[in-house]
């Protein structure tokens, strides 16, 4: 995800998020009350994840446990329209470690025996992201230098789930083109162990999940811009030097974090970007698919037909190439989106929530909702 101070203080409370309650038999509790049900009217509207595989990908969205836990609608959603899901927040290192030797792995452990039960899958995301990095690891990296700190860490994450989590965002957000250096982000790995960090922390996973789809993951590349055009020479660029040097990259993750205030998309530019990628032997997946609005006065249904146009645009030029393997969204609906969770509560209360994902609040299937199972199904 993009790094915003909103989504820095959501992860500040991540070890005490609770987990999902789950009877001794492996069924999940349902407290009475808790959520609403879906629409009567969602029984006619097409699978997500069927649509997908018509095509021969997979549909997926992010989730916490806990909004899985609290909301049978929500549940009732996933079911219905997913075939993978990934973690919003409960496998990044502050989530589960944030005090030092301190561990929080029911959330995980939880949302695994969701999927496990319901023949789904989770993609692993992710283990090296410098805003989700607990301050004491980055303390300790940057005075000791010693990778065996981020060894630790990698054997822990995928020893515990390597051989259950098929693909894993290995490095999120490694691009940085206006304040980086060599076009990398100065985070507190390159910091502390150099450019090279990419490469020993692809090779670490490799060591401990070698069955493994390792991917890098990053966002930025959609439009005309400069800023976005230099990103995406950068990621190209950088995966150059992964597969020249054979390190063990499988694949990319491209968020798509769309954004109606940045003009019209960089068609072209996707193309060339998304056609070198796969030049290069990888394949892509739309990991955290999105739309922020720009103008919140025009009428819902407006509102709701410039996100999904923007969607068909970009789904448009992605899955034009065969080798995008999958599209997951940032969440289903409405009601749980990091893009009202950032607006002030003053703001939102005027504006109402950003309707950028394929549900409203109320679990009512939006025109995003039907571009998407349009665009999958199109792509068979």
């Amino acid at each position: 995800m993009l790094t915003l101070p909103s989504r820095r203080s959501i992860l500040t409370g991540l070890a005490l998020v609770p987990a999902l309650s789950v009877t001794p038999h492996g069924v999940w509790a349902r407290p009475e009350g808790e959520g609403a049900a879906l629409p009567d009217a969602s029984a006619s509207v097409p699978s997500l994840s069927r649509a997908a595989r018509s095509g021969g990908r997979y549909f997926g969205a992010a989730a916490r446990a806990d909004h899985l836990r609290q909301d049978k609608a929500l549940r009732a959603a996933v079911l219905r329209d997913c075939e993978v899901l990934t973690p919003e927040i409960h496998l990044k290192w502050n989530s589960l470690e944030w005090r030092k030797g301190q561990f929080n792995f029911s959330p995980v452990d939880d949302l695994l025996t969701f999927s496990d039960e319901n023949g789904l899958r989770v993609r692993g995301h992710t283990l090296l992201w410098d805003q989700s990095t607990p301050d004491w690891a980055k303390r300790e990296m940057l005075s000791q230098r010693d990778w065996r700190l981020m060894s630790e860490h990698f054997s822990r994450v995928l020893g515990r789930y390597g051989s259950r989590i098929e693909e894993w965002d290995v490095i999120n957000e490694p691009i940085d083109t206006e304040a980086g250096a060599r076009n990398l982000r100065r985070n507190t790995f390159f910091r502390a162990f150099g450019p090279t960090y990419i490469e020993r922390a692809m090779e670490e996973a490799r060591a401990h999940a070698p069955n493994a789809h390792l991917v890098i993951n990053d966002y930025g590349f959609e439009y005309g811009n400069p800023v976005d055009k230099a990103r995406r020479q950068a990621f190209v660029a950088l995966a150059r030097r992964l597969r020249a040097a054979d390190v063990p990259l499988d694949g990319v993750g491209v968020q798509a974090h769309l954004d109606l205030s940045k003009g019209p998309l960089d068609t072209a530019g996707l193309q060339d970007m998304t056609k070198a990628l796969i030049d290069l032997g990888l394949d892509i997946t739309v990991t955290e698919l999105d739309v922020k609005e720009t103008d919140a006065a025009h009428t819902t249904a407006a509102r709701d037909q410039k996100v999904a146009d923007e969607t068909r645009r970009y789904l448009d030029v992605m899955l034009a190439f065969p080798e995008v393997r999958g599209v997951v969204t940032w969440g289903l609906t409405d009601k749980f989106s990091w893009l009202t969770e950032q607006v002030d509560s003053h703001v939102r209360a005027a504006r109402g929530v950003n309707r950028g994902l394929p549900y409203d609040d109320a679990y009512s299937p939006k025109p995003m909702y039907w571009t998407l199972a349009d665009s999958l199904g199109a792509s068979a």
